[in-house]
């Protein structure tokens, strides 16, 4: 492609992969059950590492396109009313966008007024300044479709779920223009920490409290060891894999 060609958004973000970032960190698809990349950043609480941040607990790293915008300040909002149920999970949450931390303290104060807490209380969670977009680049996290006032892509609304073995478990997508739904995070650690301790997988639209299934590599006789009131879905098929369970406890 000749230079000519290649638009101020695209030529920018060549630039970044090219010089803001070693070859070892440009972008490659994260693979569940790998460890997830670790970084040193700027935040609203000094500078993190990550993985010396979350120690012990779970995780959640949430990106923003932008301070100061409507649905991001809706969604950091909606963040710190559910913190009593983020830390009853042992989960630490991370924001983060490309604006800078001195943006970040003021915008805070707005996020506050939304939650409504008092504008006296202290920010419950840190976010994280990528200036430079280094992060949301080595996490592929730029939407192509929406653009700022400069012409360049957004960082799009990622989501990342890390376990105590410092793991990638889970990943969601937005684009800039949609909102996410923070009760669908929530549920999907509670099946994520349930699965690690139990032998079971939850279906389609599962809550807390309901049925879950269990793995089909488990023997029925250990099934009926493990777990009271078992059934299986009768299928026309006749094969006996729909295997049904109470759930068993969601460790804190």
């Amino acid at each position: 492609m000749a230079l000519s060609n290649v638009t101020p958004v695209l030529f920018h973000l060549i630039c970044l992969l090219a010089h803001a970032i070693s070859a070892e960190d440009c972008p490659k698809m994260l693979l569940l059950g790998t460890e997830f990349p670790n970084f040193t950043a700027n935040s609203t609480e000094g500078v993190i590492n990550l993985h010396e941040y979350l120690g012990d607990s779970w995780g959640i790293l949430f990106a923003h396109p932008a301070d100061f915008t409507p649905v991001c300040t809706t969604e950091l909002a909606r963040v710190v009313k559910l913190m009593p149920e983020f830390e009853k999970r042992n989960v630490k949450v991370i924001g983060m966008s490309p604006d800078k931390v001195e943006n970040h303290q003021s915008w805070a104060k707005d996020i506050k007024m939304y939650a409504g807490v008092s504008e006296d209380s202290s920010f419950p969670y840190p976010i994280i300044a990528d200036e430079d977009r280094s992060i949301s680049i080595k996490l592929n996290m730029i939407d192509m479709m929406e653009k700022n006032k400069e012409g360049v892509p957004l960082t799009a609304r990622g989501v990342f779920i890390i376990c105590p073995k410092k793991l990638f478990r889970l990943s969601i997508l937005y684009p800039a223009t949609t909102g996410r739904n923070f009760n669908e995070i929530l549920r999907v650690v509670d099946s994520l920490q349930m699965t690690d301790k139990h032998p079971v997988a939850t279906p389609v639209d599962w809550k807390a409290g309901e049925s879950v299934m269990i793995q089909p590599s488990l023997p029925q006789e250990k099934a009926n060891e493990l777990f009271a009131g078992t059934h299986t879905v009768t299928l026309p098929s006749g094969k006996p894999y729909m295997r049904m369970a109470p759930q068993p406890a969601i460790p804190n």
